[in-house]
């Protein structure tokens, strides 16, 4: 855990209830020393890479978060450099929630999962809405050229902090694609077993 994520994250109240509970002594040494910037290493920049969606969150002009899942094809959250990311935000069903509220408020969350090895990347940041047309560079930067989906603007996100968050109560959930990995061993025995099924079977015939 790094200094940012704690001076973000550990509020006036967060630490009151902190005090109460008797975790604000271990949590108090985030908040001390010199201070680093978070920058986004090659680990998570490989960890971004490898997923097909996220959880964000925003707030409206009224003060209500909104979260939603985010999804597209594999690496569609793209590195720019070690403070920004960014990706092509794809027509859903236009209500604009996410939208309209960083026009308002420029602060966002976001939280990748990683449920088939139990891990999480929580990230901080302050997002910039850039229309398709007005840099068609950035958008052919960011599209996927096999994703028929169309991308109506891209979000640029500056980041201000990110934790790997504690693996406890992530359950263990496995997409097809990835269950497929589980499944090749099994399918390789199966497949071995019945060849070796169809040999005594072939062999049994020849002797009657």
């Amino acid at each position: 855990m790094a200094r940012p994520f704690a001076e973000i994250s550990f509020t006036p109240s967060v630490r009151e209830t902190q005090a109460k509970n008797g975790s604000a002594n271990g949590y108090a040494k985030f908040l001390e020393g010199t201070r680093h910037e978070d920058l986004i290493s090659p680990i998570e920049a490989s960890f971004i890479a490898q997923r097909d969606g996220f959880y964000q969150a925003t707030v409206s002009e009224t003060g209500w978060p909104y979260v939603q899942f985010r999804g597209g094809p594999t690496g569609f959250l793209k590195v720019l450099d070690e403070r920004t990311l960014a990706y092509a935000d794809f027509r859903g069903n236009r209500q604009y929630l996410s939208t309209g509220n960083l026009l308002g408020n420029d602060r966002i969350s976001l939280i990748l999962m990683d449920y088939p090895n139990q891990k999480r990347l929580k990230i901080w940041g302050q997002a910039m809405i850039i229309g398709a047309e007005d840099d068609p560079a950035l958008m052919q930067r960011l599209r996927a050229p096999d994703y028929r989906a169309h991308p109506e603007r891209a979000v640029v996100i500056k980041l201000e902090a990110m934790d790997w968050n504690c693996p406890q109560h992530i359950p263990q959930r496995l997409t097809f694609e990835e269950f497929e990995d589980y499944l090749a061993p099994f399918r390789t025995e199966l497949a071995a077993l019945k060849a070796r099924n169809a040999r005594l079977e072939a062999s049994l015939g020849q002797q009657n």
